[in-house]
């Protein structure tokens, strides 16, 4: 059984830091491509950071400068460091992985930005 499970939100004051993690059982990170994407309320859910098996790293261009996406793989752990943070950050983040057949989703976690 596949289960992606993340950490690490909560609330922030802007210009804080977080770093989400999301641990995988049941598949191997380092053979998919992983990331995480977020959903506002009343927006669309949106990729903010993938890396690939390479490892390539790719950012919406709202995030470049500011997240950071990296891999374990012998933890089989994907983070994302998020500094300078916003209150347009602010949304439920979910990993994800994907194979060129399906894509796995974690939970999600709630990422406040609020002073």
């Amino acid at each position: 059984q596949v289960q992606l499970v993340e950490s690490g939100g909560g609330l922030v004051q802007p210009g804080g830091s977080l770093k989400l993690s999301c641990a995988a059982s049941g598949i191997i990170f380092g053979l998919m491509t992983t990331g995480w994407c977020r959903q506002a309320p009343g927006k669309e859910r949106e990729l903010v950071a993938s890396i690939t098996s390479t490892p390539t790293t790719n950012y919406v261009d709202s995030v470049k400068g500011r997240f950071t996406i990296s891999r374990d793989n012998a933890k089989n752990t994907v983070y994302l460091q998020m500094n300078s943070l916003k209150s347009d950050d602010t949304a439920v983040y979910f990993c994800f992985a994907t194979s060129s057949s399906y894509t796995y989703w974690g939970q999600g976690t709630q990422v406040t930005v609020s002073s």
